[in-house]
């Protein structure tokens, strides 16, 4: 068998793993149907760039899919990237059907959208370390030639994407999605009623709201940061007569708020020992259309 014939076939039965792979490095669906878009022409070109054989083709195709992650996180950097300001690449949202695509769906809820939130503040090198490390158990040595640097520079970019991410995860045993939607709920219901007692005792004292603008609303976008802070905000929100579709975004509790029939914001909450720990409000109204849920 040639290593065209080996690769072929081992993308193909490997293709859940490496999709997630780069789901995770990339934060979109989309980008990671196109890596493996391009590692599959990588490896048609194989035999016509007279390449040495391959005798690892699960671990070629890892350090390819990793290689060409790494070089779009670079090229999201050089573009427009603000630490800062951190927004979400892709957003899956999704009906209590399942309406999304399965795997696509499955994905976005192993990661969740506060610790993809998160991972979108790291730099490039410290996605990919964090990223082949903890969540893909490869070694420090792999990490380091992929990125070009010593071990202890690896194990350095690994141990501050961990220490970043960390207050992204939570365990599954703090998930309730009954118990999270009504206080959700409660979260709409205290902000149309202007209640700010009711609001400070929904939201966790640290709580973090991002909104995201986009290109239609850049003015809009903002981080703000403590339960008073994101209380007061809450009331601009609280529009009369919006209509709220609960929906799952990233495998958070979540709502498309609608004026009439136009869908203004998607909307996801992290909900932690149960109160609000962060919001992510989507207001880019190009964007939000075709991120709806078949009807």
């Amino acid at each position: 068998m040639t290593s065209t014939q080996l690769l072929t076939d081992r993308l193909q039965t490997s293709r859940p793993r490496l999709k997630s792979l780069a789901y995770r490095m990339l934060g979109s669906a989309a980008d990671a149907e196109d890596v493996l878009q391009d590692v599959w022409i990588r490896i048609r070109l194989f035999d016509l760039e007279k390449q040495e054989e391959v005798e690892n083709a699960e671990g070629w195709l890892t350090t390819v899919v990793a290689r060409t992650c790494m070089n779009k996180l670079r090229a999201r950097k050089t573009r427009h990237e603000d630490a800062a300001n951190p927004t979400v690449s892709d957003l899956l949202v999704s009906v209590t059907d399942n309406s999304s695509p399965e795997q696509d769906v499955q994905l976005a809820e192993e990661v969740g959208l506060a610790l993809q939130v998160v991972l979108e503040t790291l730099s490039p090198s410290e996605r990919v370390a964090f990223v082949l490390h903890d969540l893909f158990d490869r070694s420090y040595s792999e990490i380091a030639a992929l990125l070009d640097c010593s071990v202890d520079a690896a194990r350095q970019l690994a141990s501050r994407g961990r220490r970043r991410t960390r207050s992204g995860r939570r365990s599954s045993n703090d998930c309730d999605p009954v118990a999270e939607r009504r206080i959700v709920d409660a979260f709409f219901a205290a902000s149309q009623n202007g209640d700010l007692a009711e609001l400070l005792k929904i939201l966790h004292p640290d709580v973090v709201f991002r909104a995201d603008g986009g290109v239609t609303r850049p003015a809009a976008t903002a981080v703000i940061h403590g339960a008073r802070e994101v209380a007061n905000r809450a009331k601009t929100f609280a529009v009369a007569g919006a209509a709220l579709q609960p929906v799952q975004v990233n495998g958070s509790t979540g709502v498309i708020v609608r004026v009439g029939k136009l869908p203004v914001a998607i909307m996801a909450f992290s909900i932690s020992a149960g109160q609000i720990s962060e919001i992510y409000c989507l207001l880019d109204t190009n964007h939000i259309p075709q991120l709806l849920p078949p009807t």
